[in-house]
C-alpha cells in the first residue's frame, strides 16, 4: 500500500470499544480514503489496557448475507472476475485466484506481478498464499523471480504438492515445471522508480541524483527525465498488495493474497503475504481474512489468524479487524516504527469475510476503502478505522 490499497464506500456507523468492564471508549471511523468508523480514539485512550471486547452499530457488511467478494481496494476488478466466475460454478479458490491475476497481468499496477516494485537490485520478486476452505489446505509461494502470476503458481503448490511453501529457486523451478513462462516482469514504469531512488536516496554512494548532475545543453530538462508521474515523495519505501476473499452458494470459502512486497526491499525478503496466518487465513467453519500494508506488523500479529479466530469467538467481521487492528497498535513498540505521539508511524488494513457472507474491514487510520462485490455490483467502501492521523 503503496500501499494503502483499502476500500470504504460510504457505510455510516459508529464503533464503541468496551475495555476492561466494558467501559466504552472513543467514537470515531473506518480508514481509507475519508469516511469510516472510528474506535479508540487515538492510540492513548485504552493504552496499557486489555480490550476484553468490542462492539459495534450493525454496518451493511455484517448485516449481508449469501455469496460475496471482498477485496482490498486495488482488486476491485477481482471482485467482479470473482463473482463472475462463483455465478458459474467455480470453485472459491480458484475464482479469487484468476481474480488477482489482473493486478498481477497490469503493469500499471505497482503492487502485484508485473509491474510491481522491485528490491534493492532492481528484481522483483513476488510472494503469494491461496488457502482452500473445504480442504483447509493452503499453497505459497516466496521470493519468486521472473513468473508474474505467484498466485497461480500458489495454487498449484496447494493442489499439486504435499507442501504449504515453496521459496525461491526451488518456487521457480516448479513454476517453470508447470508451464509458467519466465519472463522479465520488470515493467518500465518500476525500472525508472528504481533507479530514481538508487540514484537519489543517499549522496554516499557513486550513483549521482538529479541535483549533482552537470547540465548538458543539449538536455536541459534531464532533472525532468523520471517520467511521468513521480515525484520527489514517491522515493520512500511502498508496500503493494492485494487480498481477495470469496464465498459460494455452498458456503464454501477461499482466499488469495499476492504482492511485490516493500520497494527496494533486501532481495529475499518475504513478508506476511505468503504466510498462513499473517496476510491470509481461511477456515471454512468460520470465514477467511487477509492483510495489506507493513507485513512485518501483521505477520508478528498472526493478523489473519487472529481476525477468524475472533470470529469464531462471536465478533462480527468488522469488529473482529477493529480489535486484530488495536491489538497491532498496542505491540508496535520498537521506537523507530513510532511517531512522535508514540502511534505506528505505518497503515495497516485488514479484511474479513464470514461464512454466511458478512464482511468488514479495518485500518489503523481513518481513510482507508476495501472493495467488496455482493451480487449488487463492485463498489468501494469505507474501512473501520481506530485512529485519525
Amino acid at each position: 500500500m503503496s500501499n494503502e490499497h483499502q476500500t470504504a464506500g460510504g457505510i455510516s456507523r459508529r464503533a464503541v470499544l468496551l475495555a476492561g468492564s466494558a467501559a466504552a471508549v472513543g467514537v470515531g471511523g473506518v480508514g481509507g480514503v475519508g469516511g469510516g468508523v472510528g474506535v479508540f480514539g487515538g492510540r492513548g485512550a485504552l493504552a496499557g489496557q486489555e480490550v476484553q471486547g468490542v462492539k459495534a452499530e450493525p454496518t451493511a457488511g455484517d448485516q449481508h448475507r449469501g455469496v460475496c467478494v471482498v477485496s482490498s481496494l486495488n482488486g476491485l476488478r477481482a471482485t467482479v472476475k470473482a463473482m463472475e466466475m462463483l455465478g458459474k460454478g467455480a470453485d472459491p479458490c480458484e475464482a479469487v485466484v484468476e481474480g488477482v491475476k489482473i493486478m498481477e497481468d497490469d503493469p500499471e499496477d505497482d503492487t502485484v506481478g508485473f509491474g510491481g516494485e522491485p528490491n534493492e537490485d532492481g528484481v522483483v520478486e513476488l510472494d503469494a498464499s491461496v488457502m482452500h476452505g473445504p480442504t483447509h489446505k493452503s499453497g505459497a509461494v516466496a521470493a519468486l523471480r521472473n513468473i508474474k502470476n505467484p498466485a497461480a503458481v500458489a495454487l498449484k503448490v496447494l493442489r499439486r504438492t504435499d507442501h504449504c511453501l515453496i521459496v525461491g529457486e526451488g518456487a521457480l523451478r516448479f513454476a517453470k515445471a508447470h508451464g509458467f513462462v519466465e519472463e522479465n516482469i520488470l515493467s518500465e514504469k518500476a525500472r525508472r522508480a528504481w533507479l530514481d531512488w538508487k540514484e537519489n536516496h543517499s549522496k554516499q554512494d557513486d550513483w549521482l541524483g538529479d541535483d549533482e548532475i552537470d547540465r548538458w545543453k543539449s538536455d536541459p530538462k534531464e532533472a525532468k527525465r523520471i517520467g511521468e508521474g513521480w515525484t520527489r515523495e514517491e522515493l520512500k519505501f511502498h508496500y503493494g498488495t492485494v487480498h481477495c476473499a470469496a464465498v459460494d452458494k455452498d458456503k464454501d470459502i477461499g482466499s488469495v493474497t499476492s504482492t511485490s512486497g516493500l520497494s527496494w526491499k533486501i532481495p529475499g525478503r518475504v513478508g506476511d503475504s505468503p504466510i498462513i496466518g499473517a496476510g491470509n487465513y481461511c477456515d471454512n467453519e468460520v470465514g477467511a481474512a487477509g492483510a495489506t500494508g507493513r507485513g512485518e506488523a501483521t505477520t508478528v500479529n498472526c493478523a489473519a489468524f487472529a481476525i477468524v479466530k475472533e470470529m469464531e469467538n462471536g465478533l462480527t467481521p468488522t469488529e473482529a479487524c477493529l480489535k486484530v487492528a488495536k491489538r497491532i497498535i498496542d505491540r508496535t513498540k520498537e521506537k523507530r516504527n513510532l511517531d512522535a505521539k508514540g502511534r505506528p508511524n505505518f497503515n495497516v488494513a485488514l479484511y474479513a469475510l464470514r461464512k454466511d457472507g458478512a464482511f468488514g474491514s479495518a485500518c489503523l487510520y481513518k481513510g482507508g476503502k476495501f472493495s467488496v462485490n455482493d451480487g449488487t455490483g463492485a463498489r468501494a467502501v469505507d474501512c473501520a478505522w481506530v485512529m485519525e492521523r
